[in-house]
């Protein structure tokens, strides 16, 4: 018979093997959802998660991965433009990752689109797309795990610093080559050198005013428009929500802007040129009076009908702006 101590002992050793099982279950679960991740990402660099596979790979612990994911719509029954516009950055961004030498399993790219995750969509009380949310691999999420897309814009540069944020992965933003914009420049150049050589006996519209006070009225109307903003933040067109809908071309903050938005205040502002234009027209030209009456009016009309709309829309985006003409 053994001693009666020995008892207290086994047993004590028993309950010290208790935490060494349940940890060795919980490494080979968490091995297990690496490689399982890991073989995903190196088929496409974007995972595709629907619900089951959101709340085991994301939700679910063991984790030691970040997930960085997009929730959108891209099913064209749902007519999100700018869903698509936000997967071709996303997909530049995962991409840059999946195909760099630094690519580890510290973070991984996913997707939820909603027709395929619709529960994910009620479990996160999210209601509009696309949304970029940031799952870390420990702690809870934090504010700024919410990526701030009408203020930031899409690009994946924009995005790229948002990650590295996030996660303290700095991923290098590689696009595919596109010609388009040095084909165009050289096709304008093309057309400005053949007018000149079709022109070079006569080169008197090089001298001409209003050719320079167009061009000059042309480029400030560009700049002034937004133009540059659009270029650096890369904002999307427009939001549509997929609940209601609803298209918003103007954004509600002064803090961003949509594309088609610098669209409207550079036609506004155009149409407010082309009436002070016509106004100096009406003060100046040698034209019969009735004729510059004509011009008098059409500028006085164009001025006040597109400036008022120009008020409405700082109305708008700068709550409490407490001017307004004609349109409150």
């Amino acid at each position: 018979m053994f001693p009666s101590f020995v008892f207290p002992l086994l047993l004590l050793f028993s309950f010290y093997d208790m935490p060494s099982d349940a940890q060795k279950k919980k490494e080979t679960l968490l091995s297990e959802k690496v490689g399982q991740m890991m073989e995903w990402a190196s088929k496409r660099s974007i995972i595709k998660l629907n619900g089951d596979k959101f709340r085991r790979f994301v939700k679910a612990p063991p984790r030691n991965y970040s997930v960085v994911i997009m929730f959108t719509a891209l099913q064209p029954q749902r007519q999100c433009g700018v869903c698509k516009q936000a997967d071709e950055e996303f997909h530049i961004l995962a991409n840059s990752w999946r195909y760099s030498s630094a690519f580890t399993n510290k973070v991984f790219f996913a997707s939820v689109d909603f027709d395929e995750g619709s529960d994910v969509f009620q479990m996160l009380s999210m209601n509009s797309a696309p949304t970029f949310l940031h799952f870390p691999a420990k702690g809870k999420q934090r504010k700024t795990d919410n990526y701030e897309l009408q203020v930031r814009g899409f690009a994946a540069e924009q995005l790229a610093r948002w990650v590295a944020d996030r996660t303290d992965v700095h991923i290098r933003v590689i696009r595919p080559p596109n010609y388009a914009g040095p084909l165009l420049l050289g096709f304008l150049l093309a057309v400005i050198g053949g007018l000149a050589y079709l022109r070079r006996h006569n080169l008197e519209f090089l001298f001409n005013k209003n050719v320079w006070a167009f061009s000059a009225l042309c480029f400030v109307l560009i700049m002034t428009s937004g133009q540059m903003w659009n270029h650096i933040r890369g904002p999307p067109y427009a939001h549509k929500n997929p609940n209601t809908g609803q298209v918003s071309y103007i954004h509600g903050s002064s803090q961003a802007q949509f594309v088609a938005e610098t669209h409207i205040v550079l036609l506004f502002n155009g149409a407010v040129t082309m009436g002070m234009v016509l106004l100096c027209e009406a003060a100046t030209s040698d034209m019969d009076i009735g004729k510059r009456k004509i011009l008098c009016v059409a500028g006085i009309g164009l001025v006040m009908l597109f400036f008022s709309w120009l008020l409405s829309i700082f109305r708008a985006k700068y709550h409490g702006y407490p001017y307004s003409f004609l349109m409150s």
